[in-house]
């Protein structure tokens, strides 16, 4: 089994760090660093505890003066990359707030970012000043190091994993605009994944600002229709006839059906917790003019309390001629996910079109076997 993320934050990493800290100041107590920082109860903090956990200590052992103690991290951070890292710019969400301080902590975040990340750090000086900090991300979004661009738009994500929500872009996305506005060609994928990610998490809020965006930027760019796609994703997943139709997928017609035919098999029909199954499909689309469809496949998981709760899987997302027949076979786990708990009941599974139920099977789970 692979040992968890938080591992990385170890003895050896923290010794590693005090023997950089002290070469660049003297007076820094190693072996009393790694003690404080390691102090029970260690073995039980999480990823995040344990980086706060870092910063706070060094904190007590840096100059007390913020300005002194960033120069010392300025001294190392060359020799600072990568993922662990991140407490350098935790050290700034931590002690930079000021007032007094924004110039300088800004700079920090600017520099700290390529080498680690500085999207999580960035968050609180957003909530504290929206409007001056978002001038900043306007201006990062034209920075020559893709770090720093990708900062500009991953920093305000409104639902950013793992970091602070945004609630006032959550509430009004518009200032968030013109950032994502600069970056909507930019020459790295690293980028412009940021900004599909930023405008998913703006539909899930205020769909109809990404929509209105998506019309006005489609067609403009290769490079921008690719952030448009992606942005869109769970208003396509939602089947919202308005993106369905802008992306060219087919529409049900009354007199013509997309589907004139559709089944879908679970196999076995019953087995427990853990184990394994089977899912077939079979489908025939109408005939006439080719057609896009996107076929998923959608499981109404029992929860807790004896309610369901459905979610989708996407099987194929194509365009084939009028009068195709579909088929196919997916091998689904059962087992609990870090993200999803199963149990036991029975289990509705449904096959979609285009965000339409076209057929439905059931499956009874059992609890895990012993």
């Amino acid at each position: 089994m692979a040992e968890p993320l938080k591992s990385m934050y170890n003895e050896s990493f923290l010794n590693g760090l005090a023997d950089k800290l002290g070469r660049a100041y003297p007076s820094f107590n190693r072996k009393e660093f790694v003690a404080a920082a390691m102090r029970e109860p260690w073995e039980a903090l999480e990823l995040k505890e344990r980086m706060r956990r870092i910063t706070l200590t060094l904190g007590d052992f840096l100059p007390p003066r913020y300005e002194d103690a960033l120069a010392v991290l300025f001294a190392i951070d060359e020799e600072c990359r990568g993922f662990p890292y991140l407490i350098f710019p935790d050290f700034v969400e931590v002690f930079g707030q000021a007032d007094e301080h924004f110039e300088l902590s800004v700079a920090a975040l600017e520099r700290f970012t390529p080498k680690s990340s500085a999207e999580f750090a960035v968050r609180p000086f957003l909530l504290r000043e929206p409007e001056r900090m978002m001038v900043q991300m306007l201006a990062w979004a034209g920075h020559e190091d893709e770090h720093v661009r990708r900062l500009a738009s991953e920093g305000c994500r409104p639902r950013l994993p793992w970091g602070q929500a945004l609630p006032m872009f959550k509430r009004d996305p518009r200032p968030l605009l013109p950032v994502l506005e600069r970056l909507k060609a930019d020459p790295s994928l690293y980028v412009r994944k940021s900004v599909a990610n930023n405008l998913n998490d703006i539909a899930k809020d205020n769909p109809q600002v990404v929509l209105e965006l998506a019309r006005r930027w489609k067609g403009q760019n290769p490079l921008t229709d690719w952030i448009v796609r992606h942005g869109c994703r769970t208003l396509i997943r939602k089947a919202e006839p308005e993106v369905l139709a802008l992306f060219g997928y087919a529409q049900e017609a009354e007199e013509t059906p997309l589907v004139v035919h559709a089944e879908i098999t679970a196999s076995p029909q019953a087995l427990c917790i853990g184990d394994s199954g089977e899912l077939s499909y079979r489908l025939r689309v109408r005939e006439g003019e080719a057609v896009r469809v996107r076929i998923e496949y959608g499981i109404y998981f029992v929860k807790s309390g004896g309610k369901t709760s459905r979610k989708l899987f996407l099987l194929s997302d194509k365009t084939v001629p009028g009068g195709t027949a579909l088929s196919g076979t997916r091998t689904h786990r059962w087992a609990d996910l870090t993200t999803r708990r199963h149990y036991p009941g029975s289990h509705r599974i449904a096959l979609l079109v285009n965000g339409r139920e076209v057929a439905e099977a059931a499956l009874e789970l059992a609890p895990q076997a012993d």
